[in-house]
């Protein structure tokens, strides 16, 4: 059901809650290829030593999360027009679109990846087909849920297993304390120590893909204006009683993101505390043609047999949620694209949507193709991780402009919220700088 209009955000913690949407959605979506392969990669190379950056990872984006979400329900814009808006060189659409549009090509990758992972998942619970012939069953029927208009039911039943698994992971970290790698205080002292590790490429993917990953922060706002926040504001027309609405909106839209980033905030520390403990513990690492196997060993060490059924039906969940809901995502921005580039006309909500349809089934074919052409699941979701960590300094860069030049006086934010919105900006840009640093001084 979608939400009613309200002249202010509900008081109650379950009018409140029957109000959000957008954050849990993406809850759903980035408990995925970036907890369950890299950030289990990052634990497994690097033991416990990264905890700190992980955390921060989690921490830090929320801030520029709220501030693109406060700009498209209170402009009533998609995050591709808003992007559009960003000043310097244009060729037909703004710098900004174009840089983006690398990455979404990139993230191509990283859903081949997961498909690649979802269809070992199979392969690990016995099934005799080949990796191929899972690839082409998960695309297919990605494809066909999305074309008849069956989100609704999967975003229902993805985000309660996807909560579930992410329970039963949390318990595989304290069940390892009745095994050879119990956690203990030192080695989570030794993870706050502030330390970066020589090779920083797989560290700098988890900072792309962790909590709110550069596509998430781009999906998030798309989703806000789905869930009606944009349009039961209202467009702005100068009155206190818009003022009002937007206010209560806005107040929404913070619960949503908060409660969101406690989710995959506590989700990601268990998943790397688990490669940090087992697989850095045993000496296994996560690759292309060992990845699925060796990561069910995170569950199979704590529960027995039980542990890797469990994994096999959860990790089947958590990335086939990732896939499905980054294709409905992605067919969004499609559409956007096509009329942003002149390919088609000023368009109906109809057009739109039949656009959105068309989309996404040429998407999960495209994952397909990359699939079988590159068959390398680790380094395919790792190459789209790594562009979506060179997009997330541009992201702030934007929604430093949206707040300087775009906010509306009634509804500016406290100078406390200010300066933690350019904090997370500075230390987001910085990680990208390093990041390319590192690639230069490797080279």
């Amino acid at each position: 059901m979608e939400p009613s209009p309200i002249k202010d955000a509900p008081v109650t913690a379950g009018g409140l809650l029957k109000q959000l949407g957008p954050g849990l959605i993406i809850s759903a979506s980035i408990v995925g290829s970036g907890e369950l392969i890299v950030t289990t990669k990052t634990g497994a190379e690097n033991g416990f030593a990264l905890l700190w950056f992980i955390i921060f990872a989690c921490l830090i984006k929320v801030f520029v999360q709220i501030e693109l979400g406060r700009h498209v329900i209170t402009r009533g814009v998609t995050m591709l027009e808003a992007m559009n808006s960003v000043p310097g060189p244009r060729l037909k659409v703004s710098w900004m679109v174009w840089v983006w549009l690398a990455m979404f090509v990139a993230t191509f990758f990283q859903l081949a990846g997961i498909v690649g992972g979802i269809a070992s998942v199979f392969r690990l619970g016995g099934s005799e087909l080949s990796t191929g012939i899972w690839a082409l069953i998960v695309t297919g029927s990605c494809a066909v849920l999305l074309a008849i208009g069956r989100y609704a039911f999967v975003e229902r039943f993805s985000t309660l297993m996807v909560g579930l698994f992410t329970l039963f992971t949390i318990f595989a970290v304290f069940a390892l304390y009745r095994t050879p790698y119990a956690i203990t205080a030192a080695d989570i002292a030794g993870g706050l120590t502030f330390d970066l590790p020589e090779n920083f490429t797989v560290a700098f993917a988890a900072f792309g893909v962790v909590g709110v990953g550069a596509s998430e922060l781009i999906y998030y706002p798309y989703w806000c204006l789905e869930k009606g926040y944009a349009r039961y504001t209202g467009p702005n027309d100068g009155s206190p009683e818009w003022a009002e609405r937007a206010r209560g909106w806005l107040r929404v839209l913070r619960w949503d993101a908060w409660v969101s980033m406690v989710v995959y905030t506590v989700a990601t520390i268990a998943f790397y505390l688990l490669g940090a403990a087992v697989l850095h513990g045993q000496g296994l690492e996560i690759e292309n043609d060992n990845v699925i196997p060796n990561l069910s060993v995170l569950y199979s060490e704590s529960f027995g047999e039980a542990g890797l059924w469990v994994f096999i039906v959860g990790a089947f969940i958590v990335l086939y949620s990732t896939v499905f809901i980054s294709t409905a995502s992605n067919g969004r921005l499609f559409a956007d694209l096509l009329k942003m580039f002149g390919l088609v006309k000023e368009a109906s909500a109809e057009a739109r949507q039949r656009h959105i349809r068309i989309a996404c089934v040429v998407l999960p074919a495209l994952y397909l193709l990359f699939f079988l052409l590159v068959g390398a699941p680790v380094t395919l979701v790792t190459v789209g991780a790594v562009a979506q960590g060179v997009m997330l300094p541009l992201l702030a860069i934007a929604a430093l402009y949206f707040h300087r030049s775009w906010t509306i006086p009634a509804l500016a934010p406290k100078r406390a919220w200010v300066l933690m919105l350019w904090l997370s900006s500075a230390l987001m840009t910085l990680v990208g700088l390093y990041s390319v640093w590192d690639q230069i001084r490797k080279w």
